[in-house]
């Protein structure tokens, strides 16, 4: 609810508790056991967002937002409305894009594989050091050979052939192993027996389409999550590229009198879980950084525990439903999601975390100076819109309904990796079977040049064997002569001297 411009979030006692629009970018956190009253704490923020022509976009993870298009039950609140002495409070509907990976409930949405750094890809795959390194190495080689990976077929035709030609990139490159590029293609067949071929592809997103409003309403961009959450790594890893576009994509704006955008980010720890520290630093360089961009961004937990100290010390409006604290590990946990505000002396934080009723909350938000609130035990407003899931009809005619409809329905397949490959595999073929010839042929030219000189060795030999012959042919005849004189004359000599 709007009052003076500002999100009237519920009230402590007599004292009305605000959210400051242009603190938004600050970030914020929205905690508590499951059934404490976290979505109802949200669906107040973001449609006060929506009246103050903020968009935002929200992972559903249980369906439970689709009642942002049906009017609230005036009755059903009105005595919550009354017990906190609040007015001109009018239940209404909002305006919503549905988006949903698997196309069930929503536009499709999809991500240009390229454009998903190989340090999320890997996330996504569960891949290990040595395959994230063999992944860059395919990304690296696409880039070279000017061909695109748009969707997952893609990729797998990228890792095939750098897999046959891993003894042409290793030593350029570094080590191309067989197992682990045989690891890469199992996790890419894994990934697509679940469907995860549908999250890539074109149209990709367009971060503009998100920007929009209804008159003066913002538009409130939901993602049906309750399928997609059925994999963490998926559903985290997407969810964190979304944001890595935000952050790439809009112009630094500074602090503004309101966000541009805001994102609810539901079941936040799982972005946390197996974190490897390439991936930490990239969400803690995100979430630092994206507020100059006009972006405010809240994560919706259990436990402050879930998430990173240097993530929550970012995240500067807190919102504390109740926590359940039983084990060791849970009152640990309200301890230091107690410690995590500034302290109000008149209250008993960490006794208070445990004890509060449904739809009441410890809330601690930045105020006009920019400083942390003491922490007051705050009973939140009920939101305008239904609590109850909207039907399948009423989501179906908003999407029909809605200024993007068309744009993402249709597939765009153009010729990229997987198409081009073909080609580059056949003109390597044909090379290939070239250079087989021309070596065969150089085969053949250089055996018959042997023979040619062995023919050439031969016929000298038989020659100068004959000139041989001859040459004795001569000597002898020319002692023959010579003889055949010398008896001639010796016989005349014989004669002559009788």
């Amino acid at each position: 609810m709007l009052k003076d411009g500002k999100i009237l979030l519920g009230k402590s006692g007599e004292e009305e508790i605000y959210l400051l629009p242009d603190k938004l970018n600050r970030h914020g956190l929205i905690a508590g056991a499951t059934g404490t009253g976290k979505t109802v704490t949200a669906k107040v923020i973001i449609e006060s967002l929506s009246e103050l022509g903020v968009p935002t976009f929200i992972a559903d993870v249980k369906s439970d937002l689709t009642g942002m298009i049906v009017r609230g039950n005036q009755e059903g609140i009105q005595g919550r409305l009354d017990s906190m002495g609040i007015e001109d409070f009018e239940v209404r509907k909002f305006p919503v894009h549905f988006f949903d990976v698997y196309r069930k409930k929503g536009h499709p949405i999809r991500a240009i594989v390229q454009k998903m750094e190989p340090i999320l890809l890997s996330r996504m795959l569960d891949l290990t050091d040595a395959q994230q390194g063999v992944l860059n190495i395919i990304f690296k080689v696409a880039k070279e050979m000017e061909l695109d990976i748009i969707d997952l077929k893609d990729l797998q035709a990228m890792t095939a052939y750098v897999g046959e030609h891993a003894s042409d990139y290793t030593t350029t490159y570094g080590n191309v192993s067989k197992q682990s590029v045989g690891g890469i293609q199992r996790k890419l067949l894994e990934l697509e027996t679940q469907e995860g071929h549908l999250l890539f592809g074109m149209p990709e997103i367009v971060m503009d389409d998100w920007m929009e409003t209804q008159g003066s309403l913002g538009i409130m961009n939901i993602l049906e999550c309750e399928e997609l959450f059925q994999r963490p790594l998926t559903y985290s890893t997407f969810l964190l590229w979304l944001l890595d576009r935000l952050y790439k994509e809009l112009p630094e704006v500074g602090d503004l009198e309101k966000p541009k955008i805001v994102f609810f980010f539901d079941e936040a720890h799982l972005l946390f879980d197996n974190c490897s520290r390439q991936v930490q630093e990239k969400i803690e360089q995100i979430i630092k950084l994206i507020r100059s961009k006009g972006v405010g961004i809240f994560f919706i937990t259990q436990s402050p525990a879930d998430i990173p100290n240097s993530v929550l010390a970012q995240l500067s409006n807190r919102i504390q439903h109740s926590l359940r604290a039983y084990t060791p590990a849970e009152i640990k946990a309200v301890r230091q999601a107690a410690e995590s505000f500034r302290q109000n002396p008149d209250l008993d934080t960490a006794e208070r975390i445990t004890n509060m009723k449904t739809g009441t909350a410890l809330v601690s938000v930045l105020d006009e100076d920019g400083a942390p609130s003491i922490v007051k035990e705050t009973k939140i407003l009920p939101p305008k819109s239904s609590m109850e899931a909207a039907s399948q009809e009423e989501v179906e005619r908003a999407i029909e309904n809605d200024s993007i409809y068309g744009i993402y329905e249709k597939d765009r397949d153009p010729d990229s990796a997987y198409e081009e490959l073909d080609d580059i595999r056949a003109a390597e073929a044909e090379e290939k079977e070239r250079q087989k010839e021309e070596k065969l042929q150089a085969k053949i030219n250089e055996a018959r040049a042997k023979q040619e000189a062995r023919d050439a060795a031969k016929k000298a030999k038989e020659n100068d064997w004959a000139g041989q012959i001859a040459k004795k042919a001569s000597r002898k005849a020319q002692t023959e002569l010579v003889n055949i004189g010398f008896r001639t004359a010796k016989k005349f000599l014989k004669g002559f001297l009788k």
